[in-house]
């Protein structure tokens, strides 16, 4: 972190997850302006809601633990967003579905976000979005030096409708997203860096998920489909986490479940189209559940980058010099709080 704060600066923030919000509010406290760059319809990244008329599902991360300090008093500016779920005591299942370590406790809570799991970061983003600092549906294709002026940043954009678009005036540029991505921008935009070769040597896997819905469980007489758990991690080949929906707090009572394909299975069915896939885990989750019954809906999502394998190993890169940064949960590992607390360390860094 610098010895003493910087005049305000203006930063180009790419992506617009848990990480670059993070690091974008972090700026704007401190005085700083941002400009963030989201190639998707919304914030938030892998923490993902997707509605359906039965309910909604948390189709990225299920939940977070919070063990940094700065994490959770961050978590305590937005009280009614986070609540604690039950299911920190998590079933471990075998092959066959069998639980082999009944109720196995966490030692850090379980919480989510209310009413889904986007909420926190679309909270957190709702000052920025009004201050017109998020271009959404904006995906960056380069960064190059400024035409104008030789010691600032530009990007070269194109919006879904293959628009371009050149943003230029920048003191720094962040990036805050998938390694790959970042790796491949970095690449792509020649700029000579050794990170390059230290992002190349991060591993992320992919993940297949699943979300099922049961309306006719809310049958009278009928209380829970299914087995009495609220959430397992499986050694199935083809599942390693299931959870039930709607025993999260605020969530709609219907009975909905999101499964999460392995990450050796979800690789080796990478391209698998999405009824394939959804065929496949839908047999295993039979298998694993007992649940036979034909649900009512059924969604998939393929996740490219899902769960850091090979962190980076340090929490973020800054070069002060050039004025790029690099963050990420994939940084530290692919839990939640590591996104956050590589986001809030970069900015500290390049404040």
């Amino acid at each position: 972190m610098s010895s003493s704060p910087r005049a305000p600066q203006h930063f180009a923030i790419i992506g617009a997850g848990m990480a670059g919000i993070t690091c974008a509010r972090t700026l704007v406290q401190a005085g700083h302006r941002v400009t963030i760059f989201e190639k998707s319809r919304g914030v938030g990244g892998r923490m993902a809601t997707r509605d359906s008329a039965f309910g909604s599902f948390d189709h990225g991360a299920q939940y977070f633990t919070a063990r940094d300090p700065r994490f959770l008093t961050a978590l305590e500016t937005t009280p009614s967003i986070c609540k604690r779920w039950s299911a920190n005591s998590v079933q471990i299942l075998d092959e066959l579905g069998h639980v082999t370590a009944p109720g196995l406790a966490s030692r850090d809570a379980h919480w989510v976000g209310v009413p889904g799991m986007k909420s926190l970061v679309a909270a957190w983003a709702e000052p920025l979005k009004a201050a017109g600092c998020i271009e959404l549906q904006t995906r960056v294709m380069r960064i190059e030096r400024d035409a104008v002026k030789a010691k600032q940043w530009q990007l070269r954009t194109e919006s879904l409708d293959a628009t371009q678009h050149v943003f230029s005036g920048f003191d720094g540029v962040l990036l805050a997203i998938p390694s790959a991505q970042g790796h491949s921008l970095l690449q792509t935009s020649e700029l000579t860096t050794a990170w390059v070769k230290n992002i190349s040597m991060v591993k992320v896997a992919p993940c297949w998920t699943l979300m099922i819905a049961f309306p006719n469980a809310m049958q009278p007489g009928l209380s829970t489909l299914g087995p009495q758990w609220n959430a397992a991690r499986s050694t199935h080949h083809r599942i390693a986490w299931l959870a039930r929906e709607n025993s999260k707090p605020g969530r709609d009572p219907i009975e909905r479940w999101t499964v999460q394909a392995s990450p050796a299975w979800s690789q080796e069915h990478i391209h698998d189209d999405d009824q394939r896939a959804e065929a496949k885990l839908l047999k295993a989750f039979a298998e694993v559940t007992g649940i036979r019954a034909e649900p009512s809906h059924v969604d998939s999502q393929r996740w490219l980058y899902a769960k850091t394998t090979q962190p980076l190993g340090k929490s973020h890169l800054w070069d002060g010099k050039k004025g790029l940064g690099v963050c990420g949960d994939w940084c530290l590992g692919h839990r939640v709080e590591d996104a956050f607390v590589s986001g809030l360390e970069l900015a500290l860094s390049a404040m």
